[in-house]
């Protein structure tokens, strides 16, 4: 199985457009200096860095998100084109220790737990409930969220990476991001109003 077999050579070709595009546009003027600016094409490799880097941030996040969501280091591993053991070596998560530093708190900081193992589906139930019972999250990673205790409950939601208006939108009906978004999801929190 390869990635060519999951989506089609024509959302392939879409893809590599999209990414081309986001490079040469986002900078104020990129393309058209490269007609007359050899500076150009070194803001081109600035701006390619940053779209190399994004774009390894995204397949670390993905992997995450199809072990999450219970499939194997040797399916992941043919859709890479390389070895189960390749696979889990380069993107492993190391979500046991980091779920153990979130969880460190300083003396009268708020109690936290680590709701573990959570997969893609049925994170957002133990978040419901975790939620009514005035836990909210501080903080995930792979397999897991952690959450602090307060006084009130909270409502969370799991969005598609959310920019631009999504954002501001959600912003502005209260709901707080938690933490950077964890492709293909972004994470939001709001306390509950309590009914009147």
């Amino acid at each position: 199985m390869s990635d060519e077999q999951l989506i089609g050579p024509e959302e392939a070709v879409s893809i590599r457009e999209g990414i081309a595009a986001a490079v040469l546009g986002t900078p104020d003027g990129l393309a058209e200096s490269l007609e007359h600016d050899p500076a150009g094409y070194l803001r081109l490799v600035a701006a390619t860095r940053v779209g190399a880097e994004e774009t390894s941030r995204l397949l670390r996040e993905a992997v995450q998100g199809a072990r999450a969501a219970g499939h194997s280091w040797d399916t992941i591993g043919r859709i890479l084109g390389v070895s189960r053991q390749a696979a889990q070596q380069r993107f492993a998560a190391k979500g046991a220790a980091a779920a153990k530093g979130a969880t460190a708190g300083g003396p009268g900081a708020p109690e936290r737990r680590v709701l573990t193992p959570l997969t893609a589906f049925d994170e957002m139930a133990a978040l419901a409930e975790a939620g009514l019972e005035g836990w909210h999250v501080v903080d995930y990673g792979p397999y897991f969220h952690v959450v602090e205790a307060s006084d009130r409950p909270w409502e969370h939601r799991r969005v598609p990476f959310a920019v631009g208006n999504r954002r501001r939108r959600m912003e502005a009906e209260g709901w707080v991001s938690v933490g950077a978004g964890s492709f293909p999801w972004a994470y939001y929190k709001r306390p509950l109003t309590p009914e009147v």
